[in-house]
C-alpha cells in the first residue's frame, strides 16, 4: 500500500477506532479521574511530537489539564530526568522503538505517576513500559510520510477528552470525522491540477493558531519530507513578532484557518498577507472570504468544530504535498535519507 492510499484509508481508520476503542477510552478515563493529576507530561517525536502540540491545546481546554512537552535527552544523553509529582506522563509513537520516549515512559512509572502509552505498535517496548495502552488500530502503514498513524492519534487523544469529560456531544461530533474526511478527499482533483503551480517552490511559510498550531507544523513536516522545500512553520501570533518581514510579492504562505476563536485573528493577518505585501496564499478555511484571497482555495467542509479541524484540514495538506512530490519528479515512497522508524537516544 502506497502514500496515497494510506491517505485515502483514514475514514475507515478513524471509524474503527471510535467503533473500537471506546472501552479502552473510558477504562482510561476512570483511571485519570482516580489519579486526578495535575499535568501531562508528554514524551513524542516527529509527526508524534505534533499530536502532542494538538493535545496541548484540548486537553487544556476541555479537560483542564496542563500538558507539557517532555525533553527526552534529559533522560538519556544528560541522565538528569526531572522530578515528576503527580503527572500523566504519556509516550506517543507510531512504532512504540524509540528508545529515548520509552524511557520518558519508564521514569514517570518508576516515580509512581500514571503512564500511558499511544502507539500503533501493542506488543512494543512503549507499550510494555506503559500501564496503561491505547492501540490507535491504525493498521500497518508502510509509507515513510506517517499519514493515517497521525491523525488516528488525533482521534485517540481526542476520543480519551471526550469520554474523560463525559461529553456526549463531543463524541456526536467525533463520529463525524469521517464523513468529513472524506469531503476532503474529495478535492484531491483540484489538489492535483493546483500543484502544478509549486513546481518550483524552494520555501515557505505555513501558519496555524490553536488547535492548528499542529496542523502548521505537521504540513511543515510533510512538505520537508517528501517535496524538500524548507517549509516553515509558525504561529499566526508568532510570526508577526519578526518572521513576517520575510514575505514579499509572490511568497509562498501556506494557512489553516477554520472558524473558531482563532478566525479574526488569522484574517487580519491574511488580509495584510494578501493586499499589502502580495504574498502568494494557500488556505484551507471555510470562510468564504478567507478563500477568496487564496490562490489554491482548499475548502473545510461546514459544521467542523474547531477543536475537530485538525483532523479534517490535514487531509487537504496531505494530499498538496503527495501532488506537490509527484509534480517535482520525487518519489513519494522513498523520500531521500528516511527510513519509516527512526530510534533516537
Amino acid at each position: 500500500m502506497g502514500l496515497r492510499a494510506e491517505i485515502f484509508e483514514q475514514p475507515a481508520v478513524i471509524r474503527r477506532l471510535l467503533r473500537d476503542q471506546r472501552r479502552t477510552a473510558a477504562d482510561i478515563a476512570a483511571a485519570l479521574r482516580r489519579a486526578d493529576p495535575a499535568f501531562a507530561f508528554l514524551a513524542a517525536r516527529g509527526t508524534s511530537d505534533n499530536a502532542g502540540r494538538y493535545a496541548n491545546y484540548l486537553w487544556g481546554a476541555v479537560n483542564g489539564l496542563p500538558v507539557a512537552l517532555a525533553a527526552p535527552s534529559l533522560f538519556t544523553l544528560y541522565r538528569r530526568p526531572p522530578r515528576l509529582r503527580r503527572a500523566l506522563v504519556v509516550g506517543v509513537s507510531q512504532s512504540g522503538r524509540s528508545p529515548d520516549i520509552v524511557q520518558v515512559v519508564q521514569h514517570g512509572r518508576a516515580q509512581g505517576n500514571l503512564t500511558l502509552a499511544i502507539t500503533n505498535a501493542p506488543r512494543s517496548p512503549l507499550a510494555q513500559a506503559a500501564e496503561w495502552v491505547f492501540d490507535i488500530r491504525a493498521g500497518r502503514e508502510t509509507s515513510v510520510a506517517a499519514t493515517k498513524t497521525y491523525t488516528a492519534q488525533l482521534a485517540a487523544l481526542a476520543l480519551l477528552s471526550a469520554v474523560w469529560a463525559q461529553d456526549e456531544a463531543m463524541l456526536r461530533a467525533l463520529h463525524q470525522v469521517p464523513s468529513w474526511m472524506e469531503a476532503m478527499l474529495a478535492l484531491d482533483a483540484d489538489i492535483a491540477r493546483a500543484a502544478p503551480r509549486y513546481r518550483y517552490m524552494t520555501q515557505c511559510v505555513v501558519l496555524g493558531r490553536g488547535y492548528n498550531y499542529a496542523t502548521a507544523f505537521e504540513w511543515a513536516l510533510k512538505l520537508k519530507e517528501l517535496t524538500y522545500v524548507a517549509a516553515e512553520p509558525y504561529s499566526s501570533a508568532d510570526f508577526q513578532h519578526g518572521p513576517v518581514a520575510v514575505v514579499g510579492r509572490g511568497y509562498p504562505v501556506l494557512a489553516v484557518a477554520p472558524s473558531g476563536a482563532v478566525l479574526a485573528s488569522m484574517r487580519s493577518l491574511l488580509r495584510h498577507l494578501y493586499r499589502d505585501l502580495g504574498a502568494e496564499l494557500v488556505v484551507i478555511s471555510d470562510d468564504p472570504e478567507l478563500l477568496s484571497w487564496a490562490q489554491v482555495p482548499l475548502p473545510l467542509p461546514s459544521g467542523v468544530p474547531e477543536w475537530l479541524s485538525p483532523l479534517v484540514a490535514i487531509v487537504g495538506a496531505q494530499l498538496f504535498t503527495y501532488h506537490l512530490t509527484l509534480t517535482k519528479g520525487y518519489d513519494t515512497e522513498r523520500p531521500r535519507g528516511l527510513h519509516k522508524v527512526t530510534e533516537t537516544v
